[in-house]
């Protein structure tokens, strides 16, 4: 993939975001569903399709259907999972709102590139995997960030209570 197809603002990311999900709606996206789903008018969207379709991410001729490369299925594929991660880091983990999580995750996905991503990923996959972590850790942090002040006679209790389910001694 060459440098100009590299280069993508947040508003053309978004862009292929929408293209890809109307496309495995409807098979191919239009210019009035795009605009719509992003809220944007309809010319804006005309000019950000001309831009995406010079740097071969997706077939556009103006007044067809919108579809995407492979190139910008991609890439679209993988602006797609960097939000559905984040989201479901921030809804599932620090246990935002799912309107909350939405919102952060659509800002979050611009600004964070593959290697965070899947790391963060690998950080998901072992709070639900790792036997000393799992949802009675995830309600362990809720209680430890909903009060005040962390009560260290509560976390005592909670790491006697993981060194015995794996056996070992304190």
């Amino acid at each position: 993939m060459g440098a100009k197809e590299t280069a993508l603002s947040e508003s053309q990311e978004d862009y292929l975001e929408t293209i890809l999900a109307l496309e495995k709606e409807n098979k191919v996206a239009r210019v009035k569903d795009i605009a719509e789903r992003l809220g944007v008018l309809r010319g804006s969207v005309s000019g950000a399709l001309k831009n995406l379709g010079e740097k071969g991410l997706i077939h556009y001729e103006p007044y067809s259907f919108i579809t995407l490369t492979p190139t910008g299925k991609r890439l679209a594929g993988e602006i797609t999972r960097r939000h559905a991660i984040i989201k479901d880091f921030l809804e599932g983990v620090l246990l935002l709102n799912p309107e909350k999580a939405e919102t952060n995750a659509c800002r979050m996905e611009h600004a964070m590139d593959k290697a965070v991503v899947d790391r963060l990923v690998q950080f998901i996959e072992y709070i639900h995997d790792c036997p000393r972590t799992g949802p009675d850790w995830i309600e362990a942090f809720v209680n430890y960030y909903s009060k005040e002040k962390p009560d260290p006679e509560k976390c005592r209790e909670c790491m006697a209570a993981c060194m015995a389910r794996h056996g070992a001694a304190e």
